[in-house]
């Protein structure tokens, strides 16, 4: 199956800006959806969240901060490029702190359009990579046995095998089998491996 195709979602009342800004995006090789509202937005409810978002500022009925922060409350990954008519500096910031790519002010620049859009889905692209690495990553965790989940604790700890097999009860040898176990089953190489995995994981360890 091939990988989707990022889209680029037009929000904007202003169907000159849409229409040109569709049309240069388009252009350069993207896939555009417009919508002359959030709300339009919302009740086109996109099923793939690959892509971004450039999102005028203020619009009739929900502002585009709004919509931002609605979109944030959900889980909606998308990052987001603003447009405003204004150099409004306050409302740049409270943009950014949201975490916008960019705050453009229109007319927008063609240029830094094109490389934020290519930043936005460039991230995108890196978050949603990251994500199926965890469920790979929680798939695999979930097949530890109770006795190998608590030597893998004790691994990422930096217990020796003779401390762990202390803190468990067990002998060193059925430590050395079960962090086998932990090893093929988490297919890592190196116990930095298994470290840093746990901390992808949140796993907690056995404090020493």
């Amino acid at each position: 199956m091939s990988s989707p195709s990022p889209v680029v979602h037009i929000v904007d009342d202003d169907e000159f800006i849409r229409t040109a800004l569709g049309n240069l995006l388009s252009a350069a090789g993207f896939e555009v959806h417009t919508y002359s509202s959030g709300t339009e937005f919302l009740l086109a409810a996109p099923k793939d969240n690959f892509g971004c978002i450039v999102l005028d500022v203020l619009m009739p009925g929900p502002s585009g901060l709004d919509l931002h922060e609605t979109l944030m409350q959900r889980g909606d990954a998308m990052p987001v490029i603003y447009l405003s008519a204004h150099g409004d500096i306050p409302m740049s910031v409270t943009a950014m702190k949201a975490g916008a790519v960019d705050f453009l002010t229109k007319p927008v620049d063609r240029v830094r359009l094109l490389k934020a859009v290519k930043e936005a889905v460039a991230r995108n692209a890196g978050s949603r990579m990251a994500d199926a690495e965890q469920k790979i990553l929680h798939q695999r965790f979930t097949t530890l046995s109770a006795r190998e989940l608590d030597v893998y604790r004790g691994v990422v700890a930096g217990l020796l095998n003779k401390q762990i097999a202390a803190e468990l009860g067990i002998s060193e040898r059925t430590v050395k089998v079960e962090r086998a176990h932990v090893m093929e089953k988490m297919q890592a190489k190196t116990v930095a491996d298994l470290v840093h995995m746990a901390g992808l994981l949140e796993v907690p360890t056995i404090k020493r």
